[in-house]
């Protein structure tokens, strides 16, 4: 990646605007491993990620900001609640925080 470092936040298109980045497909499957790495190479963290992550303090932040994020779907219109559930145990504070809502 060092060569094309912009490969890094590249997004593909699999249609009707159903986006997704490296990172995106990561959190999606719960590849923590995957996600870190990519973060530490360069790729912008999102509310998906983030979940899937644990990261509560970001999520908490855009759902505050804008609460109508909780409705927002992820690749593959998979929902948020779904990417926090992928982070596993990592993640439970995630899951606890957007159940809530329900």
């Amino acid at each position: 990646m060092n060569n094309k470092p912009g490969l890094i936040n590249a997004a593909w298109d699999w249609g009707n605007g159903d986006w997704e980045t490296a990172l995106g497909a990561a959190a999606h499957m719960g590849k923590r491993d995957i996600a870190l790495y990519l973060l530490e190479k360069g790729a912008r963290i999102d509310l998906f990620s983030a979940a899937m992550l644990g990261k509560l303090g970001i999520v908490k932040a855009i759902i505050n900001d804008d609460p109508e994020t909780l409705h927002l779907s992820g690749p593959h219109t998979i929902p948020l609640t779904a990417h926090a559930k992928a982070g596993g145990d990592h993640s439970i504070e995630v899951v606890q925080y957007l159940e809530s809502f329900q």
